[in-house]
């Protein structure tokens, strides 16, 4: 398999992560973790894999491709330990990252700024629930570990 050059624009995300962040659910507590982005076949595919270490977070995987018809953009298919399916639809333009789900139930987006060196990421998630206004979800701050 060769490497899919629309994903290359994440390449910069490939490595081990610390991760350190907060969520409005849970006030006064730092939530620690790590994550994983590593290629599929051969970069056909991104693979993207998350822990943290306190239990009110859930750990995760999604799988990131692309569509032809969808430049600088994409699908993420996720799925975590509470048997969570869901589909995120994700874009990237100068150095920021963002995944949404527009879905009446629950929407969700997270909006990823990469540190110009890529030595760091900060995360800010924001949710909605049965259509109301967006509030805040999970804030996370990435630091490369390899």
């Amino acid at each position: 398999m060769q490497a899919n050059p629309r994903l290359q624009a994440l390449a910069v995300l490939i490595g081990e992560w610390t991760t350190v962040g907060a969520h409005p659910m849970v006030p006064g507590k730092t939530f620690h973790g790590h994550a994983m982005f590593t290629w599929l076949e051969s970069g056909a595919f991104l693979l993207f894999q998350s822990h943290i270490d306190e239990p009110e977070i859930p750990d995760g995987v999604g799988i990131l491709g692309t569509d032809d018809a969808t430049p600088d953009a994409g699908a993420m298919l996720y799925f975590d330990v509470r048997n969570v399916s869901r589909e995120y639809r994700w874009t990237i333009s100068d150095k920021v990252w963002t995944w949404s789900r527009d879905e009446a139930s629950f929407s969700q987006r997270m909006v990823l700024t990469i540190a110009e060196d890529g030595q760091g990421i900060e995360a800010q998630g924001q949710m909605s629930q049965n259509g109301q206004a967006w509030e805040p979800d999970l804030q996370l701050t990435y630091s490369r570990v390899s």
